[in-house]
């Protein structure tokens, strides 16, 4: 009967007014029980102004975490919190699987850091109340010899459902390995897909893989069915798109070149978009490749500008890319920047993907896209040692931010740095005082096997008036052909969420 869904009613034989009436009245009564006991819960003024829902909503504090540091080959954990956030909460890194923590860690301001044996199994922190807000962890490794020589660092991942990467395919890697982390009482399920320089390689594998809950599955890339098989073994560039169908997964992605030629984790790439910045491009020798993908149907047309630290330009023969649609496409940077620390901007007709591959003494290292840092989402670093640095670029305007390093109890100076408009500024980072002194609650210290020195955090603020900045951290040791070095991308530290406005309407109520 129109009007009337869920009323079912046989034409074929005799209507009784009574009994659909009494049904009628039925149905309508238990959505006003509905009604009336959302109100009792939510307040009558609620649903007593009819209306339309605001676009605007507000932002809210963060006050609970979960991050995922992928484990398995040992190295060294760190996490840091930021300063000055009031009321308290606590922070605990634990093994995935269960077992006794780590590490934890109970005021604003604090870091830990704690160096582990290579095992079997990936480490989760959870975090509550004012500490989640801005929370940051990394585990980085460093060996001096061996199939895993190099430097590498990895942002402990956040569960996600869409996921990038973009570097190395099977064909330059001895081993490109995903780990998925599901940290919940469910099981997800993951379907890979992945681009090449040849194009998009179509496949059933990878399709539903099963991440059994608060476990992590290792998935070797172009090894096995799961890892997209024979389709992606060929590919000498990559970007693979990790997406959970059901539940959701922590994604990190390793690449070993081989033996004596480098190790590292790669970083989430940022979400198509048809404007980015990629920061964060090292100095010195060594090769440099822009890696760009189009996941859309079309190809894109892509304005190129790279921003050093003597200025802005576009590359000659280089200020416009063409890429093929559903491609990675691989452009030297070596020429156009000459050895100088850079940041790219790419503006294409087309949302693109972008990161980059740099080479340099026995080692290797991956960049990719990052948002802007904010003061209400400023850049933080856990891990600092060796020789480590920011690369800091203003694309649009001068700029300055504070940058403050922490001890292990929250202790640190503020000092400014500026950055003219139109380049990047390399500034060293130094420990503070306190830093050398102690580990964090729980902290390694100065013994295991990275034993270089006690990690220290590092908090980047934009001051008030500044125009937007793009940060990475470098991080390397050695010299000549021993040097061995990482580059992190960093993020904007979430440290509220949004929340859109509610409806005043009584229909959304009423079961249709």
């Amino acid at each position: 009967m129109p009007g009337m869904p869920g009323l079912a009613v046989n034409l074929k034989t005799r209507v009784d007014p009574e009994k659909v009436l009494r049904l009628l009245s039925l149905r309508y009564a238990t959505a006003g029980l509905v009604v009336v006991a959302l109100a009792s819960l939510y307040g009558a003024a609620t649903f007593s102004r009819p209306g339309g829902a605001s676009a605007k909503g507000g932002a809210v504090p963060v006050t609970t975490a979960v991050m995922v540091c992928p484990g398995h080959e040992g190295g060294r954990l760190a996490m840091q919190s930021l300063p000055d956030r009031k009321g308290g909460g606590s922070v605990v890194m634990t093994p995935t699987g269960g077992g006794a923590a780590l590490g934890s860690m109970s005021s604003p301001g604090q870091g830990w850091e704690e160096d582990t044996e290579t095992g079997e199994t990936s480490y989760t922190l959870r975090a509550t109340g004012a500490m989640a807000a801005g929370l940051e962890a990394e585990q980085t490794t460093h060996r001096d010899d061996g199939p895993d020589r190099g430097l590498a660092g990895a942002r402990c991942a956040a569960p996600a459902t869409d996921q990038w990467f973009t570097g190395p395919g099977p064909a330059s890697a001895d081993e490109l390995d995903l780990y998925l982390t599901n940290v919940d009482a469910q099981p997800a399920f993951v379907d890979l897909a992945a681009l090449s320089g040849d194009g998009p390689l179509d496949t059933v594998d990878g399709r539903g893989i099963r991440v059994d809950p608060r476990t992590t599955r290792i998935v070797k890339i172009g090894k096995s069915a799961e890892g997209l098989g024979d389709a992606v073994r060929g590919a000498v560039d990559l970007t693979l798109r990790v997406r959970a169908g059901g539940g959701r997964v922590a994604a990190s992605l390793r690449a070993r070149i081989g033996e004596g030629k480098g190790i590292e984790w790669l970083p989430r790439a940022h979400p198509p978009a048809a404007s980015l910045l990629v920061p964060g491009v090292p100095d010195g020798a060594g090769k440099r490749r822009l890696l760009v993908a189009v996941p859309g149907e079309s190809d894109a047309r892509i304005e190129v500008r790279v921003i050093t630290t003597e200025g802005a330009y576009a590359p000659y023969g280089q200020d416009v890319l063409d890429a093929p649609a559903k491609t990675v496409t691989s452009v030297a940077l070596d020429r156009a920047l000459l050895g100088k620390a850079a940041a790219v901007r790419l503006t294409s007709d087309r949302p693109i993907v972008a990161g980059f591959a740099a080479e340099r003494g026995a080692d290797v290292a991956y960049g990719a896209a990052t948002a802007p840092l904010a003061a209400s989402g400023p850049g933080i670093v856990a891990d600092n040692r060796f020789d480590s640095a920011l690369l800091l670029t203003a694309p649009d305007g001068p700029a300055t931010v504070e940058v403050t390093t922490l001890s292990a109890d929250g202790a640190g100076s503020p000092r400014e740095v500026a950055i003219p408009a139109g380049t990047t500024v390399r500034t060293e980072l130094k420990a503070p005082a306190a830093a050398g002194d102690a580990g964090g609650s729980g902290g390694g210290g100065e013994s295991g096997e990275d034993g270089e020195g006690v990690a220290y955090g590092a908090v980047i603020t934009p001051k008030p008036g500044s125009a937007p900045v793009h940060a990475s951290r470098t991080m390397s040791t050695g010299k000549g052909d021993e040097y061995l070095f990482t580059v992190l991308p960093i993020v904007p530290a979430v440290t509220t969420i949004h929340l859109p406005d509610t409806a005043d309407s009584q229909s959304a109520l009423i079961p249709g």
